[in-house]
């Protein structure tokens, strides 16, 4: 009975290990991405909120992670429309558009509005290189995905 005993003893030991360790490796391989809902023209609050995808999200292997520019956030990613960084941020004299430019080159995706910048009298050609015209399929896709958690700034 004991030669019995111990096999089984073992088994259940290494399974309430792996039962125990499991969910720390899913948890370290799959981290849920981020859609930032990024509604004002603010730059200082859209430094803050590009950053905060960008930095602490995107580079920290959160996938995807997306911008979504609506109302008067369409303007931050006009290319011809002047932007500075408020603030703390001054110090590296980045402007916004370097910004979302440098989140899309790692990978981000900044999605514009479509209804938004037609209001606004912008165009895709208005845009920095690399934005991807909002449409309900592509918007609905990440809001709705059970692995994507949405922040609004």
């Amino acid at each position: 009975m004991k030669r019995i005993a111990t096999p089984l003893a073992a088994i259940a030991i290494a399974l309430a290990s792996l039962s125990a360790t499991a969910p720390a490796l899913v948890a370290e391989e799959a981290k849920p991405g981020l859609f930032v809902n990024l509604t004002t023209d603010d730059t200082w609050s859209a430094a803050k909120a590009i950053m905060f995808a960008h930095d602490k999200a995107l580079k920290n292997g959160h996938e995807p992670v997306a911008i979504w520019l609506n109302v008067r956030g369409v303007y931050l990613a006009d290319k011809k429309r002047a932007s500075h960084v408020h603030g703390l941020m001054a110090e590296s004299g980045t402007s916004i558009q370097d910004m979302l430019a440098a989140f899309i080159a790692d990978g981000g995706q900044v999605i514009m509005c479509g209804a938004c910048s037609k209001a606004a009298g912008l165009t895709k050609a208005d845009y920095i290189d690399g934005v991807t015209m909002g449409t309900w399929p592509v918007v609905e896709g990440l809001l709705f995905d059970p692995n994507v958690k949405t922040l609004a700034w």
